[in-house]
């Protein structure tokens, strides 16, 4: 190892201590800080914040850098100085005010979300989530400038690294182009079929809560590196050591919270499954957003989903429910978890109508990020949408646009990473299937042990090795695209 790499990796080290401390402390304030610690916790992730931002602003470091891009390196090397000069831009676009004062907006304005999406108050969030807004368009400016892009596509490389906009436009034309009808047809043929019989509630929350624990031992959690706990929006944050997971849960429906666990759990899974060699270099990292929610998405939805899962899961959920023989039949469930009929909230959406939720808000920060629209424009935009897209309204705007934590916390250019990685959770799945015919029927079982095993060598171990695209095609043999997920949803619901 050389003198100007070695020197690197000691100070990307720190950066990413600091960053798994913010990380703590993120999830601290989500699900057990007291409103009353709002200001203090503020100034708390402002100072990391900058101390991170002076890390990767000091002087040398571009020299550095340099440096290390002319020295002897292993190919993994390599690719950890390449991260390293793409997290150096990012960094030093950004002045070390604006990013004191994005830390401080983003903790407060998750703190007044919390209270106006229960009050249904937008117009009490909307100062808060206006200076959110501002210093987010002001950074994605700089960023902008340093990385030849537009501002959204700045913002946008941020969650999924060298994924432009007009790639997602064409992705999501695809989809476009397909989905509406298809959805028509399943809805008109599912209205034809039997009815799946709903279990009935109560479901009281510590037996969810036992039976979401027992699934996530069932995937390969290791409970010696992580927890779940509740929080008012789904999250798996912490760090690979320690993967901090939360739920919500309703006590007349199981199946969100059982599902959010398991969506969770597969984000968890892929963050206990990076090289552990890596772990607090920029290489060692996940390779994006859209890669991190097709691991989410490939458990929940491809594997949780399917009728061999559910021929495990049915008589789990019996013995802690009990109830109706019928209801917890693997064909009766699929046709539960499979049923497909628009709704108001995303994270409770079916696969089929999932995407329209995704392109409705990737829509709508684009607008607002290129100032094509207001922000108080934003509920009425957001109906008007909503029906153009799903058919229907919310009545009020906590169903509406206050349901997500996203814009709230600062996270403009996220949401198109969700349905990217629903397309490469069906590719991936996919081609693990056909690697290892053995899956299904292990599934069957709750024996997830294949499954992982291929995901750990094929996916999880590859981190930030190479982009997207390139660990796509080593794993599938094709770069990112719409087919796998149009061929896995007419396999499952165009029966």
């Amino acid at each position: 190892m050389t003198e100007a790499y070695k020197k690197l990796e000691a100070r990307f080290h720190r950066m990413s201590v600091l960053s798994g401390i913010g990380g703590m402390l993120h999830w601290d304030m989500a699900v057990i800080m007291p409103d009353g610690g709002a200001d203090a916790r503020s100034e708390q992730l402002a100072t990391l914040s900058v101390l991170e931002n002076e890390l990767i602003n000091a002087p040398d470091l571009g020299d550095l850098i340099s440096s290390a891009e002319s020295e002897r390196l292993d190919d993994w090397q390599q690719a950890n100085l390449a991260e390293m000069k793409r997290a150096w831009v990012h960094g030093t676009a950004v002045p070390a005010d604006l990013v004191e004062k994005m830390s401080r907006a983003e903790t407060r304005c998750e703190v007044a979300w919390r209270k106006a999406r229960a009050d249904n108050d937008f117009k009490g969030l909307l100062p808060h989530l206006q200076e959110v807004l501002d210093l987010s368009i002001e950074a994605g400016k700089a960023k902008a400038e340093a990385l030849g892009t537009s501002v959204y596509d700045a913002l946008l490389d941020q969650y999924d690294p060298m994924m432009r906009s007009d790639r997602i436009d064409s992705l999501f034309a695809e989809l476009e182009s397909f989905l509406p009808d298809f959805t028509a047809d399943v809805i008109e043929r599912q209205k034809s079929e039997d009815k799946p019989v709903k279990p009935t509630g109560p479901f009281p929350v510590e037996t969810q809560n036992r039976i979401g624990l027992d699934l996530m031992k069932a995937v390969g959690f290791d409970f010696d590196h992580g927890r779940l706990d509740i929080s008012h929006h789904p999250f798996c944050g912490g760090i690979p050591e320690d993967v901090r997971l939360t739920t919500r849960y309703d006590e007349n429906d199981f199946t969100s919270a059982i599902m959010g666990v398991l969506h969770e759990t597969g984000h968890a899974m892929y963050e206990r499954g990076l090289p552990a060699d890596w772990q607090n270099q920029p290489v060692g990292k996940a390779r994006g957003m859209t890669m991190h929610e097709s691991q989410s998405l490939l458990v929940e939805m491809q594997a949780c989903r399917s009728e061999e899962f559910l021929t495990y899961a049915g008589p789990v959920f019996k013995t802690a429910f009990g109830g109706d023989n019928a209801a917890w039949g693997a064909a009766n469930l699929h046709r539960l978890y499979t049923r497909v009929e628009p709704g108001l909230i995303r994270v409770d959406a079916d696969e089929v109508t999932y995407p329209a939720h995704v392109i409705l808000r990737y829509r709508l920060e684009r607008a607002l990020i290129e100032g094509d629209m207001k922000l108080a424009d934003l509920p009425g935009a957001w109906n008007e949408l909503m029906q153009k897209l799903l058919g229907i309204v919310p009545e009020d705007d906590r169903n509406g646009c206050m349901q997500d934590i996203h814009w709230p916390s600062g996270a403009w250019g996220y949401f198109p990473t969700y349905t990217l990685g629903a397309m490469a959770a069906a590719q991936i799945f996919a081609a693990a299937k056909e690697s290892n015919p053995e899956i299904p029927n292990a599934l069957s079982r709750g024996d997830f042990t294949p499954l992982m095993g291929w995901l750990r060598t094929s996916i999880h171990s590859q981190a930030s090795s190479k982009s997207t695209d390139a660990i796509l095609e080593a794993a599938t043999g094709k770069p990112l695209g719409v087919d796998a997920f149009k061929a896995h949803l007419e396999n499952r619901y165009g029966q």
